[in-house]
């Protein structure tokens, strides 16, 4: 495992253990995170730990032409119930994203310093977010990076049922239009399955990434 000085470097990321931990410290600069997300890297650490650095194999992502709509889920959508802006409160969204509760989980990866970090990143326009309303009030949203062609999902919240799914897959949507190549979602979970995606190899991820 590698231990990052100051300077701007990562190992390639097929040196990351069977975990997918690749590498520990550095910083939460932007110019870290961009040649992390670029370099298929992201960072992942909880507040008392030093930052950890992941390159996880298999990887978790959507095609966009996979994502699984439900029936329900369009009934909704076709009511209009929910209103969706882009990049209009980052840094409510992703305070949300750290403040939600999550089964399983007794704090949050979302460190004060990662808010901190990724605001900066969103002033750059690198990092973005999604906002779903509901009677004027935020009611859930995700935020991620933005590399061009590929969107790299970093986490979603919901206040009501279906806010975050409505946030999603309105950026797919939107992702598609704009002729973007994968929606990056990282690891494994159920959730992420029940709306298309799937995983894949690390070496197949980064031949898209750096297409």
């Amino acid at each position: 495992m590698y231990h990052l000085s100051k300077n701007l470097f990562f190992p390639p990321v097929s040196e990351a253990n069977a975990d997918g931990i690749l590498a520990i410290g550095g910083d939460l600069s932007p110019e870290r995170l961009q040649l992390a997300y670029s370099s298929g890297i992201f960072p992942w650490f909880e507040e008392e730990q030093p930052i950890i650095w992941w390159s996880p194999n298999p990887r978790m992502v959507l095609f966009l032409e996979d994502l699984v709509v439900s029936k329900s889920m369009r009934n909704i959508l076709n009511r209009n119930i929910f209103q969706v802006t882009f990049n209009q409160d980052f840094k409510t969204v992703i305070t949300h994203c750290q403040q939600v509760k999550r089964d399983g989980q007794t704090g949050t990866w979302i460190t004060n310093n990662m808010i901190e970090a990724y605001c900066k990143l969103h002033e750059l326009g690198i990092a973005k977010s999604v906002e779903v309303w509901q009677d004027n009030q935020l009611v859930g949203g995700l935020y991620g990076v933005d590399l061009g062609h590929v969107f790299c999902g970093e986490s979603m919240f919901s206040l009501v049922s279906n806010a975050s799914k409505v946030a999603f897959i309105t950026l797919v949507n939107h992702l598609k239009i704009n002729n973007y190549r994968l929606l990056d979602c990282q690891v494994y979970n159920d959730h992420l399955a029940s709306l298309g995606c799937v995983e894949i190899e690390r070496n197949d991820f980064m031949q898209i990434l750096k297409g």
